[in-house]
């Protein structure tokens, strides 16, 4: 009986400790995600690369093979395997960049 109160506190730390790294993680996953997004977005617009992503939005086969593409991802399917993979690759490339620059 003495030490149920230590058992109740270690339950009570077990239990509250488990979310709050799970929150943490998907908090880097996201972080990691905005990261590749930004640099992404910048890299976009720079000198070096206007010109070939402008005529890359005008070429309507690209733009055709691109929609092709993305419309075998679905955001409300994340255990579809191959959103998976893409979601892998992407936080991967993420974590990288965002060590990098930190």
């Amino acid at each position: 009986m003495r030490y149920l109160p230590f058992f109740l506190a270690l339950f009570l730390v077990c239990v509250v400790a488990k979310p709050t790294q799970a929150q943490y993680a998907s908090q880097m996953d996201a972080a990691y995600l905005a990261t590749l997004k930004a640099v992404i977005d910048y890299k976009i617009n720079d000198e070096e690369n206007l010109d070939e992503v402008d005529e890359l939005r005008q070429d309507e086969r690209f733009n055709k093979k691109l929609r092709k593409m993305l419309n075998k991802l679905d955001n409300r399917k994340s255990k579809n395997s191959e959103n998976k993979r893409v979601y892998e690759i992407l936080k991967k490339a993420g974590k990288e960049i965002y060590n990098e620059l930190k």
